[in-house]
C-alpha cells in the first residue's frame, strides 16, 4: 500500500484511516454491543494485514473500551509502525467548569495514554469546540503537551469554519502549536447545499465549503468522518414510489428519521452518478465514494471508515486500488447541481 503524507505533518499514513467508534459501543435499549473485544482485535488484525497503519479512536468511544482494546492489541506490536489519533472533550465534563481547561485536557490525555498503553499520541483532536473556554487557554495546554512529547500533532474535529480560523489565528499570534489536521463530516452527499435540506441540524453551522476553503488555504489535512454518509453511499438503499427501501437491520430500517436526517433529494442524483462510475471501473459504490474523497487535490484527504465485519473492511480498503479519471471524478462532483 502506498502511504500519503498527512498534510504538513511528518506522518506517512495509509490513504484510509480505520475508525473504531463502534468498539465497545453498547445500545442502551437492547444492551447489544456493536463490536466486542474479540471482534475488535480481529478487525485490527485485518487492518494490519492490508497495510493500514492509521487508526482513529477517542476517549469517549465505548466509554474508553475502544482505546483500551487498541492498547491491548498494540502491546504485541511495534508502536512506531502505527499512527494513533485520539480525541478529548467527548462531552461536557461539568457545567461548573471549563471543559477544555488545562486540568481537564491534561487529565483526558493522560487517561488516553494509559488506556492505549503508549507514551504519546500521534494526533490529538479536540472532539468539539468549547465555547466556555478561551481557545488560547486550550492551545497553551496543547502546546505544552507537544513540547513534552506526549502529543505530536494537534487537530480539531467538529466545529464551524470561523472557529477553526479563530483557533489558527490565536495559535499564530501566541506562537503556539497550531492545528494541522481536521476531522469534519464530509462526503460526496454531505456538501453544500444539501446540508441545508436536512432536518437534522448539521454539525457545521456554516457551509462546509467555507470550512474546506480554510483547510486548503492553511494546508490542513482533512480526515472526514461518515464518508459513506451512514451507509447511503454503499448503494444498498433504493427509492420506490418516493420512499426509501432499506435492507433489514440497516440504519435506515432501524432509524425512522434516517431519510429526513440524512437523505436530501440531490443525494439520489449523486448516488446515481456514483453507481454509474462504479459500473465503469468495476468497483462498488462505496469504493468509488471513498476514492472520490482520496483524490481531492485541494488538500490531503484521508477518509475515516469503520467496519462491522472483515468483509466490510476488505471492501472499504479496496478503494485504494480503484482509479478514477478526471472526468469521472468531476461527474460525481458536479452531480450535486443536477
Amino acid at each position: 500500500m502506498e502511504y500519503v503524507r498527512l498534510g504538513t505533518t511528518g506522518l506517512e499514513v495509509s490513504p484510509i484511516c480505520f475508525g473504531t467508534w463502534r468498539f465497545g459501543l453498547e445500545h442502551e435499549d437492547s444492551g447489544v454491543m456493536e463490536t466486542d473485544r474479540e471482534a475488535a482485535h480481529e478487525l485490527l488484525d485485518a487492518v494490519e494485514e492490508r497495510g493500514g497503519n492509521f487508526i482513529d479512536t477517542a476517549n469517549g468511544y465505548g466509554e474508553g473500551r475502544s482505546e483500551q482494546w487498541i492498547g491491548e492489541w498494540l502491546a504485541d506490536r511495534d508502536r512506531e509502525d502505527f499512527v494513533i489519533a485520539s480525541k478529548c472533550y467527548w462531552s461536557q465534563v461539568s457545567r461548573f467548569q471549563e471543559n477544555l481547561s488545562r486540568k481537564n485536557v491534561r487529565a483526558e490525555v493522560e487517561g488516553s495514554l494509559d488506556r492505549l498503553g503508549t507514551d504519546y499520541l500521534d494526533v490529538l483532536y479536540l472532539h468539539r469546540f468549547d465555547d466556555g473556554t478561551p481557545i488560547e487557554r486550550t492551545l497553551r495546554t496543547l502546546d505544552d503537551l507537544v513540547s513534552e512529547g506526549k502529543v505530536h500533532y494537534i487537530g480539531i474535529s467538529t466545529c464551524d469554519a470561523w472557529k477553526l480560523t479563530k483557533g489558527l489565528w490565536k495559535a499564530d499570534v501566541n506562537n503556539y502549536e497550531a492545528f494541522t489536521v481536521t476531522q469534519p463530516e464530509y462526503s460526496a452527499v454531505y456538501r453544500d447545499p444539501i446540508v441545508d435540506d436536512l432536518d437534522q441540524p448539521p454539525m457545521h453551522k456554516e457551509p462546509i465549503a467555507e470550512y474546506l476553503d480554510v483547510c486548503e488555504d492553511q494546508d490542513l489535512a482533512v480526515c472526514p468522518y461518515s464518508p459513506l454518509h451512514g451507509g447511503f453511499l454503499t448503494g444498498k438503499y433504493e427509492r420506490v414510489d418516493g420512499e426509501i427501501q432499506a435492507p433489514d437491520g440497516s440504519r435506515a430500517e432501524i432509524d425512522e428519521k434516517f431519510e429526513s436526517d440524512y437523505v436530501a433529494e440531490a443525494a439520489w442524483n449523486i448516488l446515481e452518478e456514483v453507481r454509474a462510475v462504479a459500473d465503469e471501473v468495476d468497483a462498488s459504490p462505496a469504493q468509488v465514494s471513498l476514492r472520490w474523497l482520496m483524490d481531492h487535490e485541494r488538500f490531503t484527504c484521508v477518509p475515516i471508515v469503520g467496519a462491522r465485519t472483515v468483509d466490510q473492511l476488505d471492501e472499504n480498503f479496496g478503494a485504494v486500488d480503484v482509479s478514477l479519471s478526471e472526468d469521472q471524478w468531476a461527474r460525481i462532483d458536479d452531480a450535486i447541481d443536477v
